[in-house]
C-alpha cells in the first residue's frame, strides 16, 4: 500500500516533496519552492502523517532512496534528497535549471 502510494505521486515532469507539515525542514523546502514560478499541478506536497501508514511509506522512501527522513523531494522521478540539498542546489543555480529541464516551470 505505501509502495503504490508513493510510485503513484512521482511522475516526470512533476516535483513531489513528501512531508511532515511539523518539520522545520518540510517547512523550509515548502517556502524555497513555493516562491517559484511553477506550471499548474506540476509541485506536490504530500503530507505522509495525513496516511495511517507513515512508518511504512518513510521504510519505503528509505528503500527508494536510501533515506527516511523528511522532506524527500523528487524532481521528476529522481530524488534529489532532502531539505539541505535542495537549498544547496538553488543557491548553486541548479535547481531553476533542473526545473526547465523537466518543463515544470511557466
Amino acid at each position: 500500500m505505501a509502495q503504490a502510494f508513493v510510485n503513484s505521486k512521482i511522475q516526470p515532469g512533476k516535483v513531489v516533496v513528501f512531508i511532515k507539515p511539523t518539520c522545520p525542514y518540510s517547512r523550509r523546502a515548502q517556502e524555497l519552492l513555493s516562491h517559484l514560478p511553477f506550471k499548474q499541478g506540476l509541485l506536490e506536497f504530500v503530507d505522509i502523517t495525513a496516511h495511517g501508514d507513515t512508518n511504512e511509506i518513510q521504510d519505503y522512501l528509505q528503500q527508494l532512496t536510501g533515506a527516511r527522513t523528511v522532506p524527500r523531494v523528487f524532481i521528476g522521478q529522481e530524488c534529489i534528497g532532502g531539505c539541505n540539498e535542495l537549498v544547496n542546489m538553488h543557491a548553486k543555480g541548479q535547481l531553476l535549471t533542473r526545473l526547465k529541464q523537466i518543463g515544470a516551470l511557466q
